[in-house]
């Protein structure tokens, strides 16, 4: 079978958050499985620069604009990449998506249907490139616009959608559908128009043979008025072609018996070294050596979305209780200098590194005694998985995948070794706190929190079991192929 998997970020080559990860780490695990994978994503200056070797496949014209298609390999691997190299669309400084000021660029509508147009192109194999994918994978709105261009074609490949953060729609102005010259039957909210806005993740969510998303707990919750940011309607109408697949991670990556970046290996066997990777941490950070202050963790977004006001609210009574905290991240201004601010009131309590830095994040997850995630919602997360894998306790809302991967500590579920962390039911600081106290009391029984570790680290957090899910989600996307679409005249 082969697939073109198409996303807006993979890591190495560019990344932002979880969709990154996904991107360059699913693909592999789909090779194992002995597909025929295409990763391709825009060519951002950063990444393709990051490429050993790359050669030309393809340069046409698509709306007056020369776009060159360049093939390399993933940096450490022997999956094909695809880079779609536009001047002037994304070789641009700094994130793929915001502009200095921290604002989308103005022209990402543009950006990103031209993305979509040259995928739609490769697709139908009308790029002299004698390869067509039997399936085409989408990923979040930047791509939603492809399941619709190749609707309008009556012999395409299967299309999937994965939705990984429903939060982030790509909603533009009224205008833009005749800017981009999308079909005018469009413009109706049973297709792309979402309350006068046009809306590219509709198009992934209307005309996608298949939908999913990266957790079931998610996929559940988007069905609801709370979790499905106006959309849930059509997604309960799509709910039958809707399923969640919980994302792994990718176990060379991370993996504290081997991670280059670690101060000193460790594994479930042997916990010594993370005691080591905690005092290192500690003083790379400016925070007193106290080995018996549990200390906690944090790597984030800093965004409402991540519970972070809620960690803010909760600081007053945090720094009075016996430990440290560590976090790093960046995004909202306005939070970025309140935790600044903080750390300099409370400069052995609380340390805080803005912006994003791949070697501190792991260091943050071995050296850390517990890792803190209180969401307000979480398609996934991939954080309480790295920091299971890595032996750190997390401390999460009961929400999507969060839910899905933690056990919350209680006699019955430490009696049956299912317990692996804490569990935080509501989004308010004082439940915050109140987990948080019931965690520093099992912290002190050491016994009890090296089996709350170690049945962490054993778990199968690997991309293996989902690879197969979405296999098996590949061929009901193909024989769903030949189902009549809205905005094409056939339904």
């Amino acid at each position: 079978m082969r697939i073109l998997f198409v996303s807006s970020e993979a890591y190495p080559l560019i990344k932002t958050g979880g969709l990154g990860d996904v991107a360059g780490s699913l693909p592999h695990a789909l090779l194992d499985l002995q597909l025929d994978v295409r990763l391709i994503i825009p060519a951002y200056a950063t990444a393709i620069g990051q490429l050993d070797e790359t050669k030309i496949l393809a340069q046409f014209s698509e709306g007056g604009d020369t776009v060159t298609l360049h093939e390399g390999r993933l940096p450490g691997s022997q999956l094909k990449v695809w880079l779609v190299d536009a001047p002037g669309y994304f070789d641009r400084p700094g994130n793929p998506y915001l502009d200095s000021n921290g604002q989308p660029w103005v022209d990402n509508a543009e950006r990103f249907a031209l993305f979509s147009r040259i995928v739609t192109r490769l697709a139908l194999n009308q790029a002299g490139l004698d390869w067509a994918p039997d399936v085409v994978h989408c990923n979040d709105w930047q791509t939603g616009l492809v399941p619709a261009l190749l609707a309008l074609s009556p012999q395409r490949p299967a299309t999937v959608f994965t939705i990984h953060n429903l939060a982030y729609q790509g909603l533009f102005p009224v205008d833009s559908l005749q800017k981009l010259g999308l079909p005018a039957s469009w413009w109706s909210h049973h297709v792309l128009e979402f309350h006068g806005q046009l809306s590219f993740i509709k198009g992934g969510l209307v005309f996608a043979d298949c939908i999913s998303t990266v957790s079931p707990g998610y996929a559940r919750e988007i069905q609801t008025a709370e979790f499905g940011n106006g959309l849930e309607g059509l997604l309960r109408h799509r709910s039958a072609v809707l399923s969640g697949i919980l994302n792994g991670i990718d176990t060379n990556e991370w993996n504290p018996a081997t991670d280059p970046l670690l101060e000193k290996h460790y594994d479930a066997n042997n916990l010594f070294g993370k005691q080591f990777n905690k005092q290192a941490l500690q003083t790379a950070l400016g925070l007193p050596q106290k080995p018996g202050t549990p200390l906690i963790g944090l790597v984030s977004r800093l965004v409402t979305q991540k519970g972070i006001d809620i960690i803010l609210d909760a600081i007053s009574d945090l720094v009075k209780l016996p430990l440290q905290l560590v976090l790093l991240g960046s995004g909202d201004r306005i939070l970025e200098t309140r935790l600044t601010t903080l750390a300099r009131q409370h400069p052995n309590k609380l340390a805080v590194s803005i912006g994003y830095d791949e070697t501190l994040a792991h260091r943050i997850e071995a050296g850390a005694d517990m890792y803190l995630m209180p969401s307000r919602f979480e398609p996934c997360g991939l954080n309480q998985m790295y920091s299971l894998r890595y032996g750190t306790v997390p401390i999460v809302r009961n929400v999507g995948g969060l839910a899905d991967t933690v056990t919350d500590t209680s006699a019955k579920t430490l009696a049956n070794g299912t317990a692996n962390g804490f569990v935080v039911n509501t989004d308010n600081s004082l439940a915050l706190v109140k987990t948080i106290k019931r965690a520093l009391r099992r912290y002190r029984d050491k016994a009890q929190w090296q089996q709350l570790q170690t049945t962490g680290m054993r778990q199968d957090l690997s991309w293996g079991n989902s690879a197969q899910e979405y296999l098996a989600l590949y061929r009901r996307a193909q024989q769903a192929n030949s189902r009549p679409v809205p905005g094409t005249g056939d339904e």
